[in-house]
């Protein structure tokens, strides 16, 4: 009788983290394709200067630095169905918004609104994993959440892209914010009244201190998680193929460019992550050495950042792209794991806040330096320069897992 207690509750978390995820993929689809169709169809939605399609799609990002603090505040205090809730609304409003509004100011706005939606439902979505989790199966917890919520990304680039192309912006946009209310009743089904994080909070804080070693290794490994993997990689992706990209394939009467291709190589991930992400969780729930897999996954970026800043070969490059893809997915995993792990023993809001706030950090200082460092020399230094990075803090976490032996 109590193993099937056990068990119909572990059912219930995991449908609870689940739903989280189905919450978050159906809020990020208006993000996801205006990032396809923005840079395509600029004047369509009244800019009038190239340099505001970089500032619409860096504010929502740059909005969340302020941001990521008051939601943790927020989350101490409040009800975490009400962040939802508000994150929801919000998310629905800006989908809509970028089919009906015309002029940089009130994108911008509507942008800034995104990226505030984004921070409840990010912060949100952490601390769902941790309270329905446990140290044997939190790294397949947040393997399934990330994997999951990414099958939005995808069917908001690729099926938002093709829809815009076949339809209209305002049919797209439109229809992603319909969608969008169905995440509604499936943050009540999925989020009960009955959470209590501020007394949850008071007794984690007696646990441990907070700043530890720990806690600065994996905050600085999520600062470089966010600088190389959503920063310079999917800033400079494009550039990097376009590179030894010269004769651009046709079929079909369609050609296939270096963007298309960047897209191709960036969807690959968001369609294997739904898999790959919870396996490789599930994996790093039985070892007890997980910065093993962390130093694996910082050594290999940093072999694999090197080699694709360096090739001349187009085949290799892709070959090193998908590989690199690959890596992402466990560094991504293993990071997000370790950031929610330390969270469990510790203040596990402050925790997650400073997690959420260094990854946005390095996100966004990623594209302005290496933009810096290829205007005043290549794209071949920016990979060797983040490579270099990577192998320094692979040998951190090396040293640091000795000291502790010690």
């Amino acid at each position: 009788m109590c193993e099937e207690r056990r068990i119909n509750s572990m059912l219930r978390q995991k449908r609870q983290v689940v739903l989280i995820a189905f919450i978050t993929a159906v809020s990020v689809l208006g993000d996801a394709m205006f990032i396809i169709v923005l840079p395509l169809y600029w004047q369509k939605f009244g800019l009038t200067a190239i340099w505001q399609i970089g500032v619409l799609l860096a504010v929502n990002r740059l909005i969340r630095l302020p941001i990521n603090p008051v939601v943790g505040w927020f989350y101490r205090r409040y009800q975490r169905r009400t962040g939802f809730l508000f994150a929801v609304v919000l998310a629905i409003v800006a989908t809509f918004s970028y089919g009906v509004l015309q002029g940089f100011w009130l994108l911008l706005l509507m942008r800034a609104i995104w990226g505030v939606a984004w921070s409840f439902l990010r912060l949100g979505g952490f601390l769902t994993v941790l309270e329905t989790s446990d140290d044997t199966n939190r790294g397949h917890y947040v393997g399934l959440y990330n994997g999951l919520w990414g099958i939005g990304g995808l069917v908001g680039m690729l099926g938002g892209g093709f829809l815009v192309d076949q339809t209209s912006i305002l049919f797209v946009t439109t229809t992603f914010a319909i969608i969008g209310l169905f995440a509604i009743p499936a943050v009540f089904l999925s989020i009960p009244l009955t959470v209590d994080d501020q007394t949850e909070e008071k007794k984690s804080e007696t646990k441990s201190p907070w700043l530890t070693h720990q806690v600065i290794a994996v905050l600085l490994t999520g600062l470089t998680m966010g600088f190389t993997i959503f920063g310079v990689f999917a800033a400079t992706l494009g550039q990097l193929i376009e590179r030894l990209y010269v004769n651009e394939w046709s079929t079909a009467q369609i050609t296939i460019g270096a963007a298309t291709l960047a897209g191709i190589i960036q969807a690959i991930r968001w369609g294997w992550d739904p898999f790959l992400a919870p396996t490789m969780g599930k994996r790093l729930d039985q070892s007890n050495k997980k910065h093993v897999f962390a130093s694996f996954a910082l050594f290999t970026g940093a072999v694999l950042f090197i080699f694709l800043g360096t090739t001349s070969s187009l085949l290799f490059l892709l070959l090193g792209l998908i590989a690199f893809q690959l890596i992402s997915t466990l560094f991504v995993t293993v990071i997000d794991t370790l950031a929610t792990s330390v969270a469990a023993t510790t203040d596990r809001i402050k925790m997650m806040t400073a997690h959420t706030i260094v990854v946005d950090v390095g996100a966004a200082l990623g594209p302005l330096l290496a933009f810096v460092v290829i205007q005043w020399g290549s794209i071949a230094a920016v990979y060797l320069i983040a490579g270099g990075w990577l192998l320094v803090l692979g040998l951190y976490w090396v040293l640091l897992f000795q000291l502790r032996r010690a």
